[in-house]
C-alpha cells in the first residue's frame, strides 16, 4: 500500500494536527434533509478524467466569528485553505452509499472584512488509486447555520483547471510489482498559479463554477450521486521532519546545514546534480521542496523502501554500494521565481529519496527539503519493557510498521497498495486497542466491511476499492474481528447491528458444505491462507497463497478456519438473546470438526493433513485443528509440539505466526513466544526499519500484520487479555519465557493496566495496577490469584518451590 498523488505547491505551514472537531454540532437538519450547497465542478472539463482544481470564494465579515462551521467534501480529494492557511484535508475514503464530509470550525483562520475560502480538488481518474471510490469530480462546502451560508458551493465560487499538472508515468514500470496507488507528478512552475489560495491574488480570469447536484444525506433522494455521511474518525496528523543524512552525492557538494534548514543549497547553471538522501527510517510523509531561480532547469524525485542491486535484490537495506533508487517520482519544474515551494498533494511512503536536478541556463537555490510526516493520529499509551534489550527494538519498529499502515482506513501496505485488507486488519486493529487504546479506526474497518457485502453474502477482502476483490476466507477473519471488538469493547448497539452481515457470511458458507465428506466442497472466489513458499503466485489461475483443497474442496484448513468462526458467531448470537441461531452455528461447527479430523488426520504422523488425500501437510491446519477444538488436550499439546519438530511441513510465515501463538498459548506453550522472534530480529539485522511482508525476498518492506508483536508482548508476554465481553474483567497470565523481567502499560476504557514481574529462584513476583471498577484474576502455573481495582503485589512460589516447602 502506498500513497501516491499528484504533486501540489505548499505555501503555508501545516499545522501539526488539522483543526477539526469530530465533536463539532451538526445542524440536524443537514443529516436528514437535501443541502442548500450544490456539488460544483469545471463548467467545461471532463468530470472523470485527470484533473487539477483549484475553487475560491471570498466574502466578508463585519468582526471575526466565534465560531464558523462548515462541512465540505469532494471528488476524488480536496485540501481546504483559509486566508491562505492550509486547515483540512479530505474526504475520509468511503463508498458513494457513505460519502464522508468533514466538519470543522473556520472561526480561528478568519478576519473582519475580506476573507477567502479555497479548496485545490484533484481527480487522477483511470490512474487513480484502487483504493479511491469516485463518482466524478466535485466540491461541496456548506454551512451549518444561517451565518455561515456565504460560504456554501453554488455557481458564484470560481475555479481554474490548473495545466500545470500531468501524470508523470505509473510506478510499476520502474519496480515491477503489483502497485495500485495512482501516478506520479510533474508540475510544470511555469504554469502554476502562484499564491491562488490567498486573499490578494487576481481571480477575475477564473470561471463561474458548474452546480452539480444538491448535497444529499444518506437515504434522502431519488438518486445516489454522494450520499453524505459525518467523518467518523479524526484528521490526519501533520508534523515536520527532518531528513537525516546525505548519503551520496554527484555533481555537487552538500553543506551539512543544509539538512537542517540553515544552509541553502546552489546548483549552478548547465549542471547535473544527484544526492541520495536518507530519512534513516521509513516514513510517510508530504516531501516539501522550497527553491528559487532555476529557470528551465527540472527537479526529480524518486521514493524508495531500500536500495535495489543490478539482479533487482534489495539485500541489507543500510547497503548504498552498488545500489540504485528505483520507485515512484515526481518532477517539478522551476519557473525561475522566488521562495517556490512544492510539495505532493498526496503523502509518499520512503526511507530513501534520490533527488535529481538539471539546470539549464540560470542556477537554482534549493533553500529546504524536508517532510511532512503523515498518518493517523494514534498516541502511543500502551508500553513494553524487558531484559532482553533487541525486544525493545522490535516494539520500537513494529510502531512504527503500525503507524505507517493507519491512514483513513488501515493499510496493507503504504507504499505499494495502500488498501485495507481483512487479513491484515484482523491484527492491527488488536495492535491498536493495545498500544493506542484507540478504536475508533478499528470501528471505521469493521462497519466498511459489512458495508462490503455482496449480494451473496461475503465481505470483500478489501475495502474501499474501486476494483472489487473476493478473499473467502477474509470474510471469515471479519466475523472473528467483529468478536474481538465484542471481547475488547463494551459496545452493544454496535455489534448487534453486525449480526445480520455475519447470518450472511456463514449463509454462503452452509451452503457449499459437501454432503459426502462433510467438509468445505468447491470454493469460488480466491481463499487466500498464507504466503509460504509452496502456494506460490500461478500466472494461469492469477492467484496465490491458497492451499490444496481450497478450491475444489476438501481443505481442512478453510473447514476449520470456517468452524472456528462459527463458534464464534454463536457466542456473539448467544448474547444477544438469538439462540437457535447459535446453536446451530455450534451444531455446523461441531460436525465440521468431526468431519476433517475423520477425513484429514494421518496416523502414521500423528498429523492432520490439508486435505483428505493425505499428501500436503502444513503448520496451518494444525494450527487451526488446535484454535478451532478439533484437537485437544494432551493430543493438542503434541501435535503443536510437532509443528515445530516435524520436516516436511508448510511453514506459517509472519502473517501466520499471529495464529501458530494462538495454538501455542491455547496448549500452555505460550512461554515459548519470545524464542520465536527470529523472523523479526533477522529483519532487523539487515536493516530493516520497518517489518516486511514476508521474508526477503520481499515486495513490501513496511506490512501491517508484521507489527504484531506489540500485541504478543502485552497480552501474551505480559499476560493481559478480557476475561468477558466487553472487557469488564481481566485476564493476566504472564509467559515471560527465556526473559527474567517484563513491565507493560495497556489501556483500557476505565483507564491503563500496568503489571510488572521479576521471575525469582522460587517463582513470580511484581505489582498489578487495575483502573476503578476493573476487577480479574491473576494465573501462574494453574493457581489463581483474585484481583481487585487499584495497587495489588505479586508474589508466588512456582509449582516445584511450592511442593518443596509443603
Amino acid at each position: 500500500m502506498r500513497r501516491f498523488l499528484p504533486l501540489i505547491l505548499l505555501f503555508s505551514a501545516m499545522n501539526p494536527l488539522f483543526a477539526a472537531d469530530s465533536n463539532l454540532p451538526i445542524n440536524p437538519d443537514l443529516l436528514k434533509k437535501g443541502w442548500p450547497a450544490s456539488w460544483i465542478a469545471h463548467p467545461t472539463a471532463s468530470p472523470n478524467d485527470y484533473g487539477v482544481f483549484h475553487f475560491r470564494k471570498s466574502f466578508n465579515l463585519e468582526e471575526k466569528p466565534a465560531s464558523f462551521v462548515v462541512h465540505l467534501s469532494a471528488d476524488n480529494r480536496y485540501r481546504f485553505f483559509v486566508n491562505g492557511t492550509s486547515v483540512c484535508l479530505g474526504p475520509a475514503r468511503d463508498d458513494l452509499f457513505h460519502w464522508r464530509f468533514e466538519t470543522v470550525d473556520l472561526a480561528p483562520y478568519l478576519k473582519p472584512g475580506k476573507n477567502v475560502v479555497a479548496a485545490v480538488v484533484w481527480n487522477f481518474g483511470m490512474e487513480k488509486p484502487w483504493a479511491q471510490m469516485s463518482l466524478r469530480t466535485g466540491l461541496i462546502v456548506q454551512g451549518d447555520s444561517p451565518r455561515e451560508q456565504a460560504v456554501n458551493t453554488d455557481g458564484t465560487w470560481k475555479v481554474l483547471r490548473d495545466e500545470a499538472y500531468s501524470p508523470e508515468g505509473v510506478a510499476p514500470r520502474s519496480v515491477n510489482q503489483f502497485m495500485v496507488v495512482g501516478p506520479g507528478e510533474r508540475i510544470d512552475g511555469n504554469a502554476y498559479p502562484w499564491g491562488w489560495q490567498e486573499p490578494g491574488f487576481d481571480d477575475a480570469r477564473w470561471l463561474q463554477s458548474q452546480a452539480i447536484v444538491k448535497g444529499l444525506p444518506y437515504g434522502v433522494g431519488t438518486d445516489v450521486s454522494w450520499w453524505l455521511e459525518p467523518r467518523s474518525i479524526p484528521l490526519m496528523e501533520e508534523t515536520p521532519q527532518r531528513i537525516a543524512a546525505v548519503r551520496r552525492t554527484q555533481g555537487i557538494e552538500v553543506d551539512p546545514g543544509f539538512l537542517l534548514g540553515r544552509v541553502p543549497l546552489t546548483v549552478p547553471a548547465n549542471t547535473k546534480a544527484v544526492i541520495l538522501f536518507d530519512q534513516s527510517f521509513e516514513t510517510n510523509a508530504y516531501p516539501q521542496l522550497w527553491v528559487s531561480g532555476g529557470k528551465g532547469g527540472t527537479v526529480r524525485l524518486i521514493y524508495s523502501e531500500a536500495l535495489f542491486d543490478q539482479s533487482g535484490a534489495k539485500g541489507n537495506r543500510n547497503d548504498i554500494a552498488g545500489r540504485e533508487a528505483i520507485g515512484e517520482s515526481d518532477v517539478f519544474v522551476p519557473d525561475g521565481g522566488n521562495d517556490r515551494r512544492f510539495s505532493t498533494l498526496w503523502f509518499r511512503t520512503y526511507r530513501y529519496i534520490e533527488m535529481t536536478i538539471e539546470t539549464a541556463a540560470e542556477p537554482l537555490t534549493v533553500h529546504d527539503f524536508y517532510g511532512n510526516f503523515t498518518g493517523y493520529p494514534f498516541k502511543e499509551r500502551g508500553s513494553f519493557a524487558c531484559d532482553d534489550a533487541r525486544l525493545a527494538d522490535i516494539w520500537t519498529v513494529g510502531w512504527r510498521t503500525a503507524r505507517l499502515c493507519a491512514y483513513e482506513t488501515y493499510f496493507d501496505c503504504p507504499y505499494y497498495e495502500q488498501m485495507q485488507y481483512v487479513g491484515d486488519t484482523r491484527i492491527q486493529g488488536l495492535v491498536s486497542l493495545y498500544v493506542a487504546g484507540d478504536d475508533r479506526l478499528l470501528r471505521n474497518a469493521i462497519s466498511l466491511y459489512d458495508l462490503s457485502r455482496i449480494p451473496e453474502g461475503l465481505t470483500q477482502s478489501r475495502f474501499p476499492s474501486s476494483k472489487p476483490q473476493i478473499i473467502t476466507t477474509f470474510s471469515l477473519f471479519w466475523i472473528d474481528m467483529v468478536h474481538d471488538y465484542w471481547m475488547h469493547r463494551d459496545d452493544r448497539t454496535f455489534i448487534e447491528t453486525r449480526l445480520m452481515g455475519i447470518q450472511t457470511v456463514v449463509d454462503w458458507f452452509e451452503q457449499r458444505l459437501d454432503a459426502q465428506t462433510g467438509m468445505l466442497g468447491a470454493l469460488p472466489y480466491w481463499s487466500f491462507v498464507d504466503w509460504p513458499d509452496q502456494w506460490p503466485w500461478d500466472n494461469d489461475k492469477l492467484l496465490g497463497g491458497q492451499p490444496d483443497g481450497a478450491a475444489d474442496g476438501g481443505s481442512s484448513i478453510v473447514s476449520l478456519q470456517l468452524a472456528g468462526s462459527l463458534d464464534h458467531a454463536a457466542e456473539l448470537f448467544d448474547a444477544f438473546g438469538k439462540k437457535p441461531v447459535a446453536d446451530h452455528y455450534r451444531e455446523l461447527a461441531r460436525n465440521l470438526k468431526a468431519a476433517t479430523l475423520r477425513n484429514c488426520w494421518d496416523e502414521s504422523r500423528h498429523l492432520l493433513a490439508d486435505t483428505p488425500a493425505r499428501k500436503a501437510f502444513s503448520q496451518h491446519a494444525n494450527v487451526l485443528a488446535v484454535l478451532s477444538g478439533c484437537v485437544q488436550g494432551d493430543k493438542a499439546r503434541a501435535l503443536v509440539v510437532r509443528l515445530n519438530t516435524e520436516p516436511g511441513l508448510t511453514q506459517c510465515t509472519q502473517y501466520f505466526r499471529f495464529y501458530l501463538l494462538r495454538a501455542m498459548k491455547a496448549v500452555g506453550l505460550g512461554d515459548q513466544y519470545v524464542s520465536m522472534l527470529q523472523p523479526w530480529h533477522d529483519m532487523l539485522a539487515r536493516g530493516l526499519t520497518t517489518f516486511a511482508e514476508r521474508p526477503d525476498p520481499t515486495r513490501s518492506d513496511c506490512h501491517a500484520w508484521s507489527a504484531s508483536p506489540l500485541y504478543e508482548f502485552l497480552a501474551t508476554v505480559c499476560g493481559v487479555e478480557p476475561a468477558s465481553p466487553g472487557f469488564k474483567t481481566v485476564r493476566i497470565e504472564p509467559h515471560l519465557g527465556y526473559l527474567t523481567h517484563v513491565q507493560g502499560t495497556v489501556p483500557h476504557p476505565a483507564g491503563d493496566i500496568k503489571v510488572a514481574f521479576t521471575r525469582t529462584a522460587k517463582g513470580i513476583e511484581g505489582e498489578i495496577v487495575l483502573p476503578p471498577g476493573l476487577s480479574g484474576n491473576f494465573l501462574w502455573q494453574g493457581r489463581v490469584v483474585p484481583l481487585h481495582p487499584g495497587r495489588q503485589p505479586i508474589r508466588l512460589d512456582d509449582e516445584k518451590s511450592a511442593r518443596a516447602a509443603r
